[in-house]
């Protein structure tokens, strides 16, 4: 993992168009903005493992219309994410 220490008002750039900005330190809160093309999806942690979560489910319960094989590429594709 990288770590950076940035102040209020200072970014980090991630490639071409990915930038985060420090935008408030309170405590032990910082509130960061993130300028980001609207097709990238941005999603809290918490958030994101939610929604992998309910595709892993979805999938699993879909597969008995699945041919076996198909069913065993989703179920290897669902776990390496």
């Amino acid at each position: 993992m990288l770590v950076l220490t940035r102040k209020r008002g200072e970014s980090i750039r991630i490639g071409d168009g990915i930038v985060i900005k420090v935008l408030e330190n309170s405590g032990k809160q910082v509130k960061i903005g993130v300028n980001v093309a609207r097709e990238v999806p941005v999603y809290r942690e918490e958030i994101y493992e939610k929604i992998q979560l309910e595709n892993k489910k979805a999938i699993l319960s879909n597969r008995s219309g699945m041919s076996p094989i198909t069913n065993l590429i989703k179920i290897k594709e669902t776990l390496k994410k």
